[in-house]
């Protein structure tokens, strides 16, 4: 079990307040390293829960995505891991580059796409395809789509055909493409890594076997990185999680034990970004296991998911290129979450003395 190398020093490391669009006694820091900034990038106003109570942004949000032009893709959080008589069937948001503050009355305008069941949503190589995976908790069934101007494309998973027959996916979490197209899908029910081809034929029905997978990313030489929940019933719950490097032989290694991963995003340069929404920061990872701080949040606040920006004309032109946008609880309130977006030079990061 290797153990976990935990570099918490940010050495001259700046406190920059992100402004939280409000009253100034509520301006809490994310503290970065020299060279990075930090700004709300999505918020909102007037959203809340069923009691009344309202605060500064948006529904809660746990994974997100953004595609080779730059939009950004929010899919609310569902019902996935604990029971409870309460509204699970949603829209997607779709947010164009340069952000947005959403309002009850105006958050129509950027639904995208039909309401879905529990959704969650991972971006392709290079944000040239956009994956949704649903999870009816009650009939314990998954689906796999693909995403496209607005509409859905079944890809795997469903009722089976067959009356009797077990489903393809019970609770398909992250998703991650290759170079080759294919296609990585956790399904943390079955505590196994299905691999399909790019139209949804399977491959392989158990490429890794790891307790409650549920996080997924693939890096530039085709090796998976897995987010796994561990003993952990929940993702909010202590763990310890696990993060895996797979081959794309199959031959796996544990690099980091502990983290109780909330997203993973790779950057060009192989460095792979992890929220640890439990210790409140987000770290890079090296493929030898080496962690280096990048963003500590504090005064409740914590991470989520996150996502790179790709880098592409697009994305250049709109000044988003390799950006990295984080879903963050404010003060504890799990509910509402902003939108965080990071700029700075995430790749030299390995190479700053620690």
């Amino acid at each position: 079990m290797m153990r976990d190398r935990i570099r918490r020093s940010l050495g001259v490391a700046s406190a920059l307040a992100v402004a939280l669009l409000g009253p100034a006694s509520a301006v809490a820091e994310i503290v970065l390293p020299p060279g990075f900034t930090a700004r709300v990038y999505v918020t909102g106003d007037g959203f809340g829960n069923s009691e009344g109570s309202r605060g500064r942004g948006i529904p809660g949000t746990a994974t997100l995505a953004v595609d080779h032009a730059g939009m950004l893709y929010l899919a609310r959080t569902g019902r996935r891991y604990s029971g409870g008589e309460y509204e699970y069937l949603s829209f997607l948001y779709r947010i164009p580059p340069g952000g947005a503050r959403l309002t009850p009355q105006i958050e129509a305008r950027y639904f995208h796409g039909p309401p879905l069941t529990n959704a969650q949503i991972s971006g392709g190589r290079e944000g040239r395809d956009l994956l949704v995976t649903t999870f009816d908790r009650d009939r314990r069934v998954g689906v796999l789509y693909r995403l496209a101007d607005g509409r859905t494309q079944l890809i795997a998973g469903g009722t089976p055909a067959e009356t009797g027959r077990a489903p393809l996916l019970v609770q398909p979490e992250w998703t991650a493409v290759t170079t080759r197209g294919e296609v990585y899908v956790a399904d943390r029910d079955r505590g196994v890594v299905m691999r399909l081809d790019a139209d949804g034929q399977v491959l392989d029905p158990s490429f890794v076997r790891v307790t409650r997978p549920r996080v997924l990313a693939v890096d530039a030489t085709d090796h998976l990185w897995i987010g796994s929940d561990g003993s952990a019933e929940a993702p909010w719950q202590p763990g310890p999680g696990e993060i895996w490097r797979v081959a794309p032989n199959g031959d796996r290694r544990l690099v980091l034990e502990g983290p109780m991963v909330q997203g993973l995003a790779i950057s060009q340069s192989g460095l792979v970004f992890v929220s640890d929404r439990q210790a409140g920061e987000v770290f890079a990872l090296t493929a030898e296991g080496t962690r280096v701080a990048l963003a500590r949040f504090t005064d409740g606040d914590a991470p989520r998911g996150l996502t790179l920006v790709p880098i592409t004309p697009e994305t250049r032109a709109a000044g988003l290129a390799g950006d990295l946008l984080i879903a963050v609880i404010r003060g504890g309130v799990f509910q509402l979450n902003e939108i965080v977006r990071i700029t700075g030079p995430f790749d030299e990061l390995a190479r700053r003395p620690r």
